[in-house]
């Protein structure tokens, strides 16, 4: 019969490549990966792995047992979850989460300590991953949840074998020193308001930066950027110089200095953040757990680097002296 153990280790070699990537996946040496997959082979009589440069591929018969795997893997999840279900569906045990740092502090860090209360059986192991990295863990099993966020626009696109769920809108504001000309333009700011001013932002190939191009888009003019810092912090200390003004996601805004300010845009740039688990694992209590308190924490704007648009700040402007409202946050990813 063949073992699971082999079996997953395949699955990871097939996904990443390499023994020593599997490996480091897994937790285990490449020599423990190697002598799992020579099991297999010996198992099913005939080699699943070739080499391949510095790494290896599929043999046809490898590639038929990795796309059979799938089934496998989902029969031994809904074993699982419908032994959970006994205890009158009670999220309990482990919930690993793979996630973007941005999508750490600002989303699972604000509901955590409600989790924990709640759920006291219930315990979250979190790591921090970009989405590409988080969608191959909860495909190959070694998470359980992803937290997600689009690239440009376009969503991640996901197996059949995976379910998604919408758990957060981001959206970009124009972050700048009190005593910046553009702090005293009548809010929401549009591109005419951004001309002219100059920059600091996000370097190119990053998510922000393709925000920045967008906001500038159409415009005559080309946007004076003087400094490339990837660490908002690091770009919010030359904010508070006041020559320069920055682009900045809320979910990846830190609390705000006293003589900052932040200000929408009348088309600002989103991103969604979606939620992905296995379709296998639909009636896991843990997963719903944690659903459920993302969205309410959605409904209620409870999250980091949420602006207050309340009637005692018509114009959407989060001050610095406001900044412990909006949590701890760092770099977006």
């Amino acid at each position: 019969m063949i073992e699971v153990g082999a079996l997953r280790a395949l699955r990871s070699v097939a996904a990443l490549g390499t023994l020593a990537r599997a490996a480091d996946e897994l937790g285990f040496t490449a020599s423990a990966v190697s002598q799992q997959i020579k099991r297999l082979e010996r198992q099913i009589g005939m080699p699943v792995l070739a080499p391949a440069g510095r790494g290896v591929v599929l043999t046809p018969a490898g590639q038929a047992v990795v796309d059979s795997s799938l089934e496998v893997f989902q029969a031994l999840e809904r074993c699982a979850e419908a032994a959970q279900s006994v205890a009158e569906g009670a999220p309990r045990g482990v919930l690993r989460v793979a996630a973007f740092s941005t999508g750490i502090r600002g989303l699972l860090a604000p509901v955590h300590p409600r989790l924990l209360t709640r759920y006291p059986d219930l315990r979250l192991h979190i790591a921090e991953q970009d989405p590409d990295q988080a969608l191959h863990s909860v495909e190959a099993g070694t998470a359980d949840l992803a937290l997600l966020h689009d690239a440009d626009g376009l969503p991640v696109p996901l197996s059949p074998a995976l379910s998604r769920h919408l758990v957060h809108t981001d959206l970009g504001d124009v972050v700048m020193a009190e005593t910046h000309p553009l702090a005293r333009a009548e809010p929401p700011l549009d591109g005419e308001d951004l001309s002219g001013h100059a920059w600091v932002t996000s370097p190119p190939g990053t998510v922000c930066h393709q925000w920045f191009r967008r906001v500038f888009a159409g415009l005559p003019e080309e946007p004076d950027v003087r400094h490339l810092v990837d660490d908002f912090s690091t770009q919010l200390s030359l904010v508070a110089s006041g020559e320069v003004v920055a682009l900045i996601p809320r979910l990846a805004r830190p609390p705000l200095a006293e003589g900052l300010v932040a200000r929408p845009l009348r088309r600002p740039p989103t991103r969604e953040v979606h939620a992905a688990w296995r379709r296998s694992a639909e009636s896991s209590p843990a997963i719903r757990a944690v659903l459920t308190e993302l969205g309410a924490a959605r409904s209620a704007g409870v999250h980091a680097g949420h602006v207050d648009e309340r009637a005692g700040d018509p114009h959407g402007v989060v001050r610095g002296e406001e900044r412990q409202r909006g949590g701890d946050l760092g770099e977006a990813r």
